[in-house]
């Protein structure tokens, strides 16, 4: 387990604890004024749980500017789905801070395997006190 000091859009003086996922993909929005997908970047995503709070934050950063892609909450209620019978890639709405402001975005991500795909999927649709118990598992 590994703990983490974040500042600036990851939160303040936070300290955040690696959770169970750490993988490289490539991360797409829905641009609505063009009615397509547009690459978001191509990195690494963390699943990172606050200290604290217990929250889990989604986050991931490009692979060669480190420049902030994604990050929001996993709240409970989040759905995430495959995307168009791609077992690599799935997807899911989410109000992320990755520019620096509140935006609701539609996100797609795809991973270089069926199984992370699938991982992702159960890992985010998992009921909270699951990821608790998921969590505190980790830690032992």
């Amino acid at each position: 387990m590994s703990l983490h000091q974040c500042g600036g859009n990851v939160g303040d003086t936070c300290r955040y604890i690696l959770l169970l996922f750490m993988i490289k993909s490539k991360l797409y929005r829905f641009d609505k004024d063009g009615s397509q997908w547009k690459e978001r970047g191509a990195g690494t995503v963390k699943f990172l749980k606050h200290e604290e709070t217990e929250k889990v934050r989604f986050v991931m950063r490009q692979s060669k500017t480190l420049k902030i892609c994604a990050n929001h909450l996993v709240v409970p209620g989040m759905t995430v789905q495959e995307h168009d019978g791609n077992e690599k890639s799935c997807v899911w709405h989410a109000t992320d801070f990755a520019d620096g402001e509140l935006r609701d975005e539609l996100f797609c991500i795809r991973f270089g395997s069926i199984e992370m795909g699938k991982g992702i999927i159960l890992f985010i649709n998992l009921k909270p006190e699951e990821k608790k118990l998921l969590a505190s598992s980790r830690e032992m």
